[in-house]
Parts: structure tokens; sequence; C-alpha cells
């Protein structure tokens, strides 16, 4: 039976993909993880909202300074969300703004897969507020990173005292495919084999 505490399992047909400052000069700020890796799941999450068609926003911030451009792969990969992203003047909450915050609830999802870069500041905010106002939240941190392992460590803690369910990528892609055989499922256990886990897929090959 499910309770207020206990949300439901994300599905292709109610969620929507949110990647919060994956710039090339804000993955350079990762240090708790590899950001070469931390940048590989970031794009495996832009694939896969490409198979299952989820509604994306990209948001980014302050592109002309040192933060830099989208990650060319995932503006590749989604095309039309990159086109609409919402480029932040410098305001650090992505929630407290208001194109951000509209573009998310135009999609007419109420549970959001989010990553951002850095989790300590760019994540943990819009993550957090989005829980108050009632959201369902799943924050994919194999997708994203802070300077230190303390200020992850922190931020990890607070957001999951908020509400906000931690994952990884794997873990959230198994959740949404729920049956690898459809053909849905199908194309995500291939992009586990090719993107998240790819020396398995050499394996079993």
């Amino acid at each position: 039976m499910t309770t207020s505490s206990i949300p439901d399992r994300f599905t292709a047909q109610d969620t929507a993909l949110l990647l919060i400052d994956h710039q090339v000069g804000t993955m350079q700020l990762i240090k708790n993880i590899d950001a070469g890796f931390a940048a590989k799941q970031s794009i495996a999450l832009a694939k896969m909202a490409k198979i299952l068609n989820l509604p994306t926003v990209i948001t980014s911030s302050q592109e002309e300074n040192a933060q830099g451009p989208i990650l060319p792969e995932i503006a590749e990969i989604l095309p039309e969300a990159y086109e609409a992203r919402v480029k932040r003047p410098g305001v650090v909450n992505a929630w407290a703004y208001p194109d951000f915050r509209d573009a998310v609830l135009a999609t007419g999802r109420k549970n959001l897969i989010m990553a951002g870069v850095t989790t300590d500041v760019c994540l943990i905010f819009p993550a957090i507020d989005a829980v108050l106002e009632g959201f369902s939240v799943q924050a994919v941190l194999d997708a994203s990173g802070s300077p230190s392992d303390l200020s992850e460590e922190l931020a990890r803690q607070r957001m999951h005292d908020a509400g906000v369910v931690l994952t990884a990528t794997n873990t959230l892609m198994a959740e949404i495919a729920q049956d690898w055989s459809t053909p849905d499922g199908q194309q995500l256990i291939g992009l586990l084999f090719s993107d998240v886990f790819p020396a398995l897929g050499a394996g079993i090959a």
C-alpha cells in the first residue's frame, strides 16, 4: 500500500529529466568522484531521456564566464532541449529562477529526475525546493559531484533529510525500465552495457 512517505516508482509516463549546469567549466569542479565518469553518466541520462521521450529541461549559469557551455554531447543528443535551455544570469538556485521553474511546470510531470554540477551548490537547492512544492525528486549522484568529499556528504545528507531520493544512474534506469524485455527496456539495457558499464558489456559480448 502506497503511503505519502513512499513515492510511487518513476515511469516514463510521469517523469521529467532536469540537467542542471553540466557545463564544461563546472565539470572541472568535481573532485569527490572522477569528473569524466560523472560526465559520462550525465550523457547516459540524456540518452535515456531520448529513448523514453522524457521531457527534459536543461539549465546553465553564466555560460560566457568560467562555467562555459553545456557539454557538447548533451547538446547533440537533445538538440531541442538544448536550444530551449534556461540560461540563468547568475541565480544560484535554479528553482528560484522563474524561467526554469516555469519550464519544469510546463512538462506536466510530478516526478523529477535531477542531476547537477555541483551537488553542493547547483543541485541541492532546486532538489529540496521541488520536494517542498510536492514533487517527487530523485537526485542522480553519479551524474553530479562536488569539490570535496565533505561538501558532497553534507549536501547528500541535507537532501535526504528533506525527502529527496538519492540514486545512481544504473538504479534509476532499472527502475524506469521495469522490464528489460520490452522495446524500451531492451534499449535501456543496451545503454547500460554500452555507456554505464562498458566493461561488463564487453565481457558479455
